[in-house]
């Protein structure tokens, strides 16, 4: 699929971290504005995720070509959500892989057909469709740029959602996360599971990266997992001492003081993940996904969420 030049896309940064080995960081980090990353070698690339929307994919293929000048080979989708999947099509040269639920949750997702108006600004999509990985596996599998080993690994069950994996490169000692870190944003844990998140944050701090690119938000260190457990650990207190009383997910939290999390971006997602955690304390299910969006919307005064793609 071929195209004129993307429009410009202010506060966006290609950052090597370490040799060969790049984050893609788009500003704010918040609703459908993620953090790709690509992995250049001598004769190809493997790119990490794709954008939301048509001028914010082609404004990372540009900054991919101008920096590695090298075809893009593969590209893995780190899990099936449509910001970071939306724009695969656009890869025209690339094999997609990713785990056999994310072509699954790309196939099912009704959001390019019917987004949700719960948004301020709507996104623009642009010409994307749904193009799902082609390439599937279950628990882990190698792919290779030149002769640099990549790991892609399946954290082994719901948490952001029920396709996350994460993408290891030994030799650089770099993971790309995908969702499973959110580096100064909200922890979005409404397709997933609440007490899956934890136990996947666990399995990701195991492997003992130097540096993490997140789905959301700038490359750290493992400092990031703290956070991302106390924040965790809180939704699912919450949760129980809400439905204990009686309240339900947008009562709760009305009622709730986040705290050191008050400052994250999309605080709103309290309310998303509360739906989330009564699911799994009654032991799982579907989601009522309106009645949930209903409810943040609410929580937020009656506004739209601030979306800046």
């Amino acid at each position: 699929m071929t195209g004129a030049a993307p429009a410009p896309v202010t506060g966006t940064r290609v950052t090597e971290v370490a040799d060969g080995v790049f984050a893609y960081v788009q500003h704010d980090g918040g609703w459908w504005v993620n953090t790709t990353g690509f992995v250049a070698g001598g004769h190809q690339v493997l790119a990490v995720d794709a954008c939301a929307t048509e001028r914010r994919t082609r404004a990372l293929l540009a900054a991919i070509a101008a920096t590695a000048a090298k075809p893009v080979r593969t590209l893995v989708n780190t899990h099936h959500h449509g910001d970071h999947t939306h724009g695969n099509v656009l890869f025209e040269e690339a094999t997609v892989v990713g785990h056999e639920r994310c072509r699954a949750g790309v196939l099912a997702d009704p959001v390019l057909e019917h987004t949700p108006p719960v948004f301020e600004p709507m996104p623009e999509w642009g010409s994307v469709r749904k193009a799902p990985p082609t390439v599937t596996f279950a628990d882990q599998l190698t792919v290779w740029v030149d002769d640099l080993e990549v790991e892609l690994r399946y954290v082994g069950g719901p948490a952001h959602t029920d396709s996350d994996i994460v993408v290891w490169i030994p030799q650089r000692d770099v993971l790309f996360t995908g969702d499973l870190v959110f580096n100064g944003g909200t922890p979005l844990l409404m397709s997933g599971s609440v007490t899956g998140y934890l136990q996947a944050l666990r399995t990701v701090r195991s492997i003992g990266a130097g540096t993490l690119v997140p789905g959301h938000g700038a490359p750290c260190g493992d400092e990031v997992f703290a956070i991302l457990e106390r924040y965790a650990r809180f939704v699912l207190d919450a949760a129980a001492q809400g439905r204990a009383a009686g309240l339900g997910p947008l009562e709760t939290a009305r009622e709730l003081v986040l705290g050191e999390f008050a400052e994250l971006i999309d605080p709103e997602r309290i309310v998303l993940n509360l739906h989330r955690a009564y699911a799994d304390l009654d032991g799982g299910g579907e989601l009522n996904y309106p009645a949930a969006f209903a409810d943040a919307v609410a929580y937020n005064g009656g506004r739209p969420l601030r979306c800046a793609v």
